[in-house]
């Protein structure tokens, strides 16, 4: 990581994926957003943070599971595209993903500050990719057993 990225603050940012496809971007270390688009990638600097959020098991037909399912942390400043078939080209971005487990949002509702109070606390994930407080950070993190200390959280 470059100094200027280190001597920065970090972001915080929310990810909205089906959890099959958060898994299997924790199995090899990036991170695909919003079907694919590099704008959302290109937000997020070396440093900062991502958790995802999932709001069903698999994409359209899954179970309902409304979850942190994975945090891990921007690796370096590169977002690049990676053919997944011939009519699929997503972009993509390294990350180094922490331990963790899954943590039910029922569970935190009144916790988050962009969910305490606020009736349709949903509506925030619609856009797939949301900055958050670092206070909201650490309260997710610590529901998902995380540590995020050996990173420097900061």
């Amino acid at each position: 990581m470059n100094t200027i990225a280190a001597s920065r603050k970090p972001r915080y940012w929310i990810g909205v994926v089906s959890a099959s496809h958060v898994q299997r971007g924790v199995r090899g270390g990036f991170a695909q957003l919003c079907h694919g688009k590099a704008a959302p990638l290109r937000r997020m600097r070396p440093g900062d943070w991502l958790i995802y959020y999932s709001p069903r098991t698999d994409m359209g037909s899954g179970e309902p599971l409304q979850a942190f399912t994975a945090i891990g942390r921007v690796a370096d400043d590169r977002v690049y595209e990676y053919a997944m078939s011939s009519t699929f080209v997503p972009y993509r971005r390294n990350i180094d993903y922490a331990a963790c487990r899954s943590a039910r949002i029922a569970d935190l509702l009144d916790r988050l500050r962009f969910t305490r109070g606020v009736k349709n606390w949903g509506y925030s994930f619609r856009t797939g990719h949301f900055e958050i407080d670092r206070e909201d950070f650490l309260t997710i993190a610590e529901a998902m057993q995380a540590d995020v200390s050996q990173y420097g959280s900061r």
